[in-house]
């Protein structure tokens, strides 16, 4: 039975509060709109990562083998439970059969699989996903809301879905106040402790995926530089997961080596941003990339590709840089540039930092909690 005066919300996502973009925008968002006293927030999930916040966790099965029922099973199960317990808005994360909102950190499966993964032949897990999007997207009244987290990822809904693109409205992931409070002795503090002299030029790249985030176009950058005698030394921060031997072997073939440091996963983000002078993120697609914002908020200048649905954050030149990821050249000249400006790069900083300032995480769940009034004053109304 519902609670009188709060409305019961499912929040459906397979992995709540774990590694990934997509994972920690879920579980971000759910703990801020969980604060609000008049939400009654379950989250449906198959792993997930408790926190402080008030939520009631469900268990979804899912079968994962054979793999093409992995995203089938799931909604399926999800589905069949959030009906016999009732609900006044379904918040998915993830495709579904039906919900009231979808974020979408993904962008239209077979789009993906042609244009990013350069796929000719479908898979069944493929056309099962294919299928499940169409349900959720293509048959009208399945979804009320589609809330895309990037320009990007709206473009691409908007190609494959044309019937559905009057229910779009970008909703950007949000940023953690914590991003925006570093500051000069935190810096000082962390090179210290990662051994960095106070006048090297620090690249930073974060991502849980090397190739397809573009490392070895940061290595190519770093040989270029090198070639360039460019007159300041450079080093390459690498942090996250990923084949760090393969890409280590390939900075030692192209003669860095000795100016990359992997750092895997750090818990201490913050001062890792802050310690660094330019974030890149050269990726072959990413739906959005909050890498990207939390280095802003940290007052750190961007190197973007086109790719990045973040790229809606960066104004060229004020607070960052939207490069071709295989225009090695340019990408050479940006950084050979700023490592010899240093005011130019701290007011870039500075620029960045007030371009994410409407970014925090409570503002976002400003703007779905009145979404999610608005919906269910449609609901009751019958529209």
């Amino acid at each position: 039975m519902n609670t009188p005066g709060r409305k019961k919300i499912a929040v459906v996502v397979p992995k709540y509060g774990l590694v990934g973009g997509g994972e920690r925008f879920a579980a971000e968002l759910t703990a801020r709109l969980a604060e609000n006293p008049h939400n009654d927030i379950h989250v449906f999930a198959n792993q997930w990562r408790t926190g402080p916040e008030p939520v009631t966790f469900h268990k979804v099965r899912q079968i994962t083998f054979p793999k093409w029922l992995t995203t089938l099973s799931f909604a399926w199960f999800a589905q069949r439970k959030i009906m016999s317990m009732g609900f006044d808005l379904v918040h998915a994360h993830d495709r579904l059969f039906q919900a009231d909102l979808c974020s979408m950190h993904f962008i239209p499966h077979a789009i993906w699989v042609r244009e990013v993964r350069r796929k000719k032949i479908f898979s069944l897990f493929d056309l099962a996903t294919i299928a499940l999007e169409r349900r959720m997207l293509a048959v009208p009244g399945n979804c009320r809301q589609l809330l895309p987290v990037s320009n990007l990822a709206a473009r691409k809904f908007r190609q494959a879905y044309p019937a559905a693109a009057c229910k779009v409205e970008v909703m950007h992931p949000g940023v953690d106040d914590c991003f925006f409070q570093a500051g000069q002795q935190e810096r000082d503090r962390t090179r210290a402790e990662l051994d960095l002299a106070s006048d090297l030029f620090v690249l930073l790249f974060v991502s849980m995926n090397f190739e397809l985030k573009g490392l070895d176009r940061l290595l190519a950058i770093l040989a270029r530089l090198r070639q360039k005698k460019s007159g300041r030394t450079l080093c390459l921060l690498v942090v996250g997961k990923g084949n760090q031997r393969k890409y280590q072997e390939l900075a030692d073939a192209l003669g860095v080596g000795a100016q990359i440091r992997f750092l895997g996963v750090r818990d201490d983000m913050p001062a890792i941003y802050r310690s660094a002078d330019l974030l890149a993120l050269l990726s072959g697609f990413d739906t959005f990339g909050m890498v990207v914002s939390e280095a802003m908020a940290a007052e750190l200048p961007v190197m973007v590709s086109p790719s990045v649905g973040a790229c809606d954050l960066v104004r060229e030149g004020e607070n960052g840089f939207v490069v071709e990821r295989d225009d090695i050249e340019r990408a050479t000249e940006i950084i050979a540039g700023l490592a010899l400006d240093a005011p130019r790069r701290i007011a870039m900083g500075r620029v960045a930092k007030l371009a994410v300032a409407d970014q925090r995480w409570s503002k976002v769940a400003e703007k779905v909690q009145a979404i999610y009034d608005h919906l269910s004053i449609s609901r009751n109304r019958g529209e």
